[in-house]
């Protein structure tokens, strides 16, 4: 829906049609934080068991506010494997349900670590396996640390940001990190 601010006229249009609107002097800002594979899937030490892990918040260099499941299970103390690259331990409880985990692996960067083992995590109306990890962030997405894509800023494509700039659009770009609860 678009609002002329002069006649107060409505029109409904789709959005792919945004950039049409856009005239120079406009203002467009943009979240440019990046969906990362957040999801981990596991074993734990003791028992083999099956765990999995959604890591929502970096505390410190390896230590991660974590949802789990199976959450009763998963005790501090409690160490789990990532394909033997990647193991964590429980070491406090966090609100909600969720964990504080503290990781270990080889390597500078957990981010490098999750790149080849992590998964995104989708919410649970995409039932298809993304092929390509890029596909479920924006085409401008840049600042790691989103649980979930700004999913308003996927419909943006490099047409119409490109014929923006040429218009005398000026652009933004904010980071503001999605969390599971959007």
């Amino acid at each position: 829906m678009k609002i002329d601010r002069k006649s107060g006229e409505i029109t409904h249009d789709r959005f792919y049609n945004i950039c049409d609107y856009l005239e120079k002097g406009d203002l467009l800002v943009l979240n440019d934080s990046k969906v990362f594979p957040a999801r981990l899937y596991g074993v734990k030490q003791e028992t083999g068991a099956a765990v999995q892990f959604l890591l929502l918040h970096q505390i410190s260099h390896n230590r991660w506010e974590v949802m789990v499941k199976p959450g009763k299970r998963l005790k501090i103390g409690t160490k789990v494997d990532f394909s033997g690259i990647l193991t964590a331990e429980i070491v406090d409880y966090a609100e909600g349900g969720d964990r504080i985990a503290e990781f270990t692996y080889d390597g500078d960067s957990i981010f490098e670590v999750l790149d080849r083992i992590g998964q995104m995590p989708l919410p649970p109306y995409i039932t298809e396996k993304l092929k390509d990890k890029d596909r479920y962030n924006t085409i401008y997405s840049h600042e790691v640390g989103s649980a979930a894509a700004p999913t308003a800023g996927l419909h943006f494509t490099e047409t119409c940001l490109q014929s923006s700039v040429e218009k005398g659009v000026d652009t933004a770009f904010v980071t503001l990190h999605v969390g599971l609860g959007t």
